[in-house]
């Protein structure tokens, strides 16, 4: 399975072995801010991420599922 959002495409597996709970993916892709402040706007009562700029040179969130698997989307200050 795949899910998609402006040009990312993330594949989703069960098969044994290809992640473990707390497994943590980065993605680097324009329109951080704009992402952030949709999900924000959602009033999600349990993930609602902070935004930072990172010392790796990137703005950055990072948003959890209930299994602790982390998604970080970041995005070059130099590209913003």
């Amino acid at each position: 399975m795949e899910v998609e959002k402006d040009g990312i495409m993330f594949h989703l597996s069960e098969h044994h072995g290809d992640g473990t709970p707390g497994t943590h993916a980065f993605i680097r892709c324009a329109g951080v801010k704009e992402y952030h402040e949709e999900l924000i706007n959602k009033k999600y009562k349990y993930n609602r991420p902070g935004l930072e700029k990172t010392f790796y040179n990137t703005l950055s969130f990072t948003v959890n599922d209930p299994f602790n698997n982390q998604i970080s989307f970041n995005q070059g200050l130099s590209e913003s």
